[in-house]
């Protein structure tokens, strides 16, 4: 039994993984040695509101760092989200909830996407920041999905 719990954890864990897809991406700096420095855009899918994919663009550092994974990418990202399909809620959605993170560095940084569900105006926020252990930074972005208004969201 003590052997299946870690295996259970990991699964459960990997199920619950929002994995980003890569739409594409454009070059910013040339570096001679390594990748270049670049802006990637990613789609992820609400994982608790089927019909919701968000695109978050951000920055990515290249050359030698950002080549074998220590380098820090800058706080600089935005987000969009819209719906492109039928919206169906998966449960009573919290009122404030992380619904994807990366790593921004090999220690400590992240950029996190956050839904809030505002209710007075039923309608879905989505705000993109970027946070470290000791220090984080203020840029951010914040983007909204209209749900319609014979759909309320269910909130717990």
């Amino acid at each position: 039994m003590r052997q299946l719990l870690p295996a259970a954890l990991v699964l459960g864990f990997a199920c619950t993984a929002v994995h980003a897809e890569t739409i594409g991406s454009v070059d910013t700096v040339f570096k001679l040695i390594g990748p270049d420095h670049k802006i990637v855009v990613e789609a992820y899918d609400d994982p608790r509101v089927a019909g919701v994919s968000c695109y978050l663009s951000r920055a990515k550092t290249g050359g030698i760092k950002g080549a074998v994974g220590l380098a820090e990418d800058k706080s600089d990202a935005a987000v969009a989200c819209r719906q492109v399909g039928p919206l169906q809620f998966k449960g009573k959605l919290p009122r404030q909830e992380e619904v994807f993170t990366e790593r921004a560095s090999i220690f400590f940084k992240h950029v996190r996407v956050v839904r809030m569900v505002d209710s007075k105006r039923n309608a879905l926020v989505y705000l993109v920041y970027s946070d470290r252990l000791i220090e984080g930074s203020p840029k951010n972005s914040v983007t909204a999905v209209a749900v319609p208004g014979d759909q309320p969201i269910p909130v717990r």
